[in-house]
């Protein structure tokens, strides 16, 4: 069982919130993830979107583009309009070699609005689900077949947040739109996070290790407060710092057969969390929990 270990920026800069984020070049970014021992990062805002400037700065730290994040509006939208709007970004991955892109549905979403409650986030019947799934499996086929795979990001405060919405969309869709694993959106939203992997296990093709802190999750006031809002208050960590289980995540993976990238992805304040500390405590989490399951670590 191999596995490899990959970080997104978003714990150095917040692409949504700006004062969530630490005054470093891409370059300090990439040298501490690579310190803590990671070699793969996701793309971020200060990611040059071509892969001739990028991959020779990838390459002075041992790290390679591991994913990244696409906003899609395909819930609203047409396939011919995503088609094109994640052309140049599909382009820029296969040139890096990235094993997918994130698709994250923003359309009706709430994530990015501090002034919108949680409790205000997009809900969806079963047969706006069932159309919504059609579109999207649709569209990773197209994707697929142009050699750059999607992996689908549940997410709170989107319209696919909860476990019993994550089921209807697994349900309506098929395997041509992968499922990207995230316990920390899952546990956040009130899914069990090992059920969730034994229901969709065969469509996970990507995995994002978020912790999360449950004092501050159980603390929040839904009916006032933003997913932003839970983000200052340190909603999410990395693994090794929270309170998910992550050995008996890792386990659960194993079980079936995953294979692949585990990327931390925890977005905090870098003031009151600075990112090598954290980094390098999930590095250390994960490196142990991957041992317990059975996973050789590439590096």
């Amino acid at each position: 069982m191999k596995a490899r270990l990959g970080i997104a920026p978003i714990a150095w800069w917040n692409d949504d919130l700006a004062e969530l984020s630490d005054d470093v070049s891409l370059e300090e970014c990439l040298r501490q993830a690579s310190v803590a021992g990671f070699t793969g990062m996701e793309t971020g805002r200060r990611f040059p979107m071509d892969a001739a400037l990028l991959s020779p700065i990838l390459a002075s730290y041992g790290v390679s583009v591991c994913g990244g994040w696409f906003s899609g509006l395909l819930l609203d939208g047409e396939i011919a309009v995503e088609k094109d709007r994640v052309a140049a970004q599909m382009a820029f991955f296969k040139a890096a070699g990235a094993p997918c892109i994130v698709y994250g549905e923003t359309a009706r979403s709430i994530q990015g609005d501090r002034s919108r409650p949680l409790s205000q986030k997009p809900k969806l019947s079963e047969d706006e689900i069932a159309a919504y799934g059609r579109k999207m499996t649709a569209f990773g086929e197209w994707c697929a077949e142009q050699g750059m795979p999607l992996a689908y990001h549940h997410h709170m405060a989107a319209a696919i947040e909860t476990e019993p919405e994550l089921d209807l969309f697994m349900k309506h869709s098929g395997e041509g739109i992968p499922l990207l694993y995230d316990a920390g959106h899952m546990a956040f939203a009130g899914g069990d996070v090992l059920r969730v992997i034994d229901k969709h296990h065969a469509r996970i093709s990507h995995v994002h290790t978020k912790d999360v802190r449950r004092r501050v999750i159980d603390g929040l006031d839904r009916t006032r407060e933003s997913f932003l809002d839970a983000v200052v208050k340190g909603a999410f960590t990395v693994p090794g710092d929270g309170d998910l289980d992550f050995e008996a995540i890792v386990k659960r993976l194993a079980g079936y057969g995953y294979e692949g990238w585990f990327v931390v992805e925890a977005e905090q304040d870098p003031k009151v969390s600075p990112p090598l500390d954290m980094a390098r405590i999930g590095h250390k989490e994960l490196l142990r929990v991957m041992d317990a399951a059975g996973y050789q670590v590439e590096a």
